[in-house]
């Protein structure tokens, strides 16, 4: 792979990832040794969305490195800009080239201000953000304490015993219901701590009429089945006393059709909550929903007794929760990306930014994730989403490129059966086939245009309980590959519970098993367990892998080989389906002579050259520590 000029939005690279506007930030670029001759490198803006430059000078040369610095003056919100590098002149008069760097490479054309690098003039998320290491609970599924038998069985519930299959057709698939509740939450977080996770997220805890209590009733108590308010608070503290914070997930585009808020309002004209909702006649008794789902009524944001209520009072349903005894450390969004829209309303940001306000009033330290499964880049530009849970850059490209689809059945809501593997829904003939090199482009496709610090802040799951279990169509050894992945990229990474236990499900709903504890089902899956937390370890021990740079090394169509970078330390990281054989060229990678293998079974080599031989039978993930990034006058940033 040629070695081409480098910037991102890491320490290395970027003075300031949380300037206010007027702020000027110093910006670098890194151009390896003789490439050019270049005769000028700039920035280029686009304040205001009227085009400003700045001039780099060129500051030193380290390990064959030559490195740019220019000055960039934030004007707006979210400042784009990108680097653009004029070449000298060649002989015969011959006009030098101009080439563009931009969040997705190097381009000989003019680039789009949307795939512009972006420096964002809003409060940065919690640092421990960059530290999180993400375990997602469907509390339904996931233990049964002693309490539970003591509740009755809610009128809408199909009651299953532990051990039974999953209904994966209604009504089964959203009435069965196994009891699992909060106390046998807290049974089981020394699972968590042993796992090395240190960041819990809770789908719905609310009361609703369902098992996955989307359909909440109300958000101002925590569901009695569950345990109630007492319950929650205990788990709280008992994770906080083990070092893993906790988060919720609310629903902001709908409540439930059972909402204390919209029986208020249904066949009520002129009930103070009727325009908390969207009503279309004149009763009150029709209504926009989401999806057409009539159990899930859709909220009308452009009420500001709604605004008032759910989101910005000190007594709001958002900030109950963050302040004691309950203290949570944040919420996921549940359908971020539709909150607020309808037809031609568009309140989304409004909704978005009035949250992030909320935090910031009641607990700047706590974080915000919002649901955008599809291209999430338009809403992810800082002013209010710290990250997303999103899955084009990152979860269905590498189901394409790691599966191997087995065929088997499944079931859609309906009932009908289906042949061809489930892939997040799209109807397009099952899940593609995909190289190293399509799942590198995908990334860089579907980050191109988020920011940096925000990308940082993206969820990395292979499945979660809207999706099948990754493990269902994993093709042979592919995953700790894909488990290596997730903790090595840049972004949040997720365990979903049972992914450690090697759970597997067909679709979204298939996925939500009970968890197979004892020592029978513990003993099976030692191995991968043990996989797990080696992984999930290497993550925490090595923090330039929550906020450092990032580079691409190699990509061929079995293998990427990439760097994660700091001035502390730098990790190399090689993943493999079929193999690899790869040079990296002199120059590429200072002090590999001295890499340390952190995990895996591949072979690092390097020459007296400089070039870096890795070699590995696939499946195969690795990954090594080197020394860290050496610059011209030390680190712009000390964290």
């Amino acid at each position: 792979m040629t070695l081409l000029p480098h910037h991102d939005g890491s320490a290395l690279y970027v003075s300031n990832d949380a300037p206010d506007l007027g702020d000027v930030v110093t910006v670098r670029l890194r151009v390896p040794a003789g490439y050019g001759p270049l005769a000028a490198v700039r920035t280029r803006s686009n304040p205001d969305h009227e085009p400003a430059w700045t001039d780099a000078v060129r500051i030193g040369s380290v390990d064959g490195w030559d490195w740019w610095e220019a000055p960039i003056t934030v004007r707006n919100r979210r400042h784009g800009y990108r680097f653009v590098l004029q070449h000298e002149d060649g002989p015969d008069g011959e006009r030098g080239a101009v080439e563009w760097l931009n969040q997705t490479g190097i381009h000989r054309l003019e680039t789009l201000d949307a795939e512009d690098f972006a420096l964002v003039a809003y409060p940065a998320p919690p640092a421990w953000l960059h530290e999180a290491v993400m375990y997602q609970v469907f509390p339904d599924r996931f233990a049964r304490s002693a309490e539970a038998d003591e509740h009755p069985t809610p009128e809408w519930a199909i009651p299953a015993e532990w051990d039974e299959p999953v209904d994966a057709v209604m009504p089964g698939r959203s009435q069965q219901f196994y009891g699992g509740d909060i106390p046998g939450i807290i049974e089981r977080l020394d699972h968590l701590t042993a796992l090395g996770v240190n960041l819990l997220y809770l789908t719905p805890v609310f009361p609703a009429a369902s098992n996955h209590r989307y359909d909440a009733s109300s958000f101002d108590r925590i569901d009695p089945l569950l345990g109630g308010d007492e319950a929650y608070i205990r788990l709280i503290e008992e994770a906080h006393a083990r070092g893993i914070r906790v988060i919720g997930d609310l629903t902001s585009n709908h409540s439930g059709d059972r909402h204390e808020w919209f029986q208020a309002a249904l066949g009520h004209p002129g009930a103070v909550e009727e325009n908390y909702y969207y009503f279309t006649d004149d009763a009150n008794t029709e209504y926009e929903s989401w999806l057409g789902t009539p159990t899930l009524p859709k909220f009308n944001w452009a009420s500001d007794e709604l605004r008032e209520r759910f989101i910005s009072g000190d007594d709001s349903i958002v900030a109950k929760w963050l302040k004691p005894p309950y203290s949570a450390d944040g919420w996921r969004i549940d359908v971020a990306n539709m909150t607020g829209r309808l037809g031609d309303i568009d309140l989304n940001d409004e909704v978005r930014q009035l949250l992030r306000e909320t935090l910031l009033r009641i607990n700047p330290d706590a974080i915000l994730l919002g649901e955008s499964t599809n291209d999430a880049a338009s809403d992810l530009q800082g002013d209010g989403w710290h990250g997303a849970m999103t899955y084009p850059s990152f979860t269905r490209p590498l189901w394409g490129w790691l599966s191997e689809p087995t065929g088997e059945s499944w079931f859609t809501g309906e009932g009908e059966e289906m042949t061809e593997p489930w892939f997040f829904g799209q109807p397009i003939g099952g899940i593609p086939r995909y190289t190293a090199r399509d799942f590198a482009g995908a990334v860089a496709r579907f980050t191109g245009g988020i920011p940096w610090r925000v990308r940082l802040g993206n969820m990395q799951p292979l499945d979660t309980h809207d999706t099948g279990r990754f493990a269902t169509n994993a093709a042979p050894g592919t995953v700790p590959v894909a488990v290596g992945l997730s903790m090595t990229m840049p972004g949040v990474p997720v365990v979903f519970a049972g992914d450690e236990f090697g759970l597997t499900g067909a679709d979204g709903e298939a996925s939500r098993t009970p968890m197979p504890w004892g020592t029978e089902a513990e003993s099976a899956t030692a191995a991968l367990l043990a996989q797990y937390s080696h992984l999930i370890a290497l993550r925490r021990e090595h923090p330039v892998l929550g906020s450092g740079g990032m580079r691409w090394l190699h990509i061929d169509d079995e293998t990427i080989v990439f760097v994660r970078e700091s001035a502390a330390e730098s990790v190399l990281v090689l993943a493999t389906r079929g193999g690899a054989d790869v040079e990296i060229p002199a120059g590429a990678l200072a002090g590999a002579e001295s890499a340390e293998s952190l995990f895996g079974e591949a072979t690092l080599a390097a020459a007296s050259d400089g070039s870096v031989a890795v070699t590995a039978d696939g499946p195969a993930f690795a990954a090594w520590s080197l020394p860290g990034v050496a610059l011209p006058d030390g680190s712009l940033r000390t964290d």
